[in-house]
């Protein structure tokens, strides 16, 4: 990823959402709301090396400019982001 020594992000994935009959399949039984076109997760080794990372001078740069990209194909009022701690089963 272009910008992980800033963003100080482990690793960096986009999920792109597939046509086929099984996700139809899925909304129809759950009732669920149509997809999103994807996801992207970015890692981080820790919540503080994140708040770290954001609180830089370099990040409050390149903040806009990530922005300002994500505009170009993201709908932000129609997306939600949100910070998660993974559980293994």
């Amino acid at each position: 990823m272009k910008n992980a020594d800033v963003m100080r992000t482990k690793k960096y994935v986009q999920s792109h959402t597939i046509t086929s009959p099984l996700n139809d399949g899925m909304k129809a039984s759950r009732g669920m709301m149509d997809e999103y076109d994807g996801i992207a997760e970015v890692w981080f080794e820790s919540e503080s090396e994140l708040t770290e990372a954001m609180s830089s001078e370099e990040m409050a740069s390149l903040g806009q400019v990530l922005v300002e990209d994500e505009n170009k194909f993201i709908d932000h009022s129609a997306s939600c982001a949100f910070i998660v701690t993974e559980v293994e089963f």
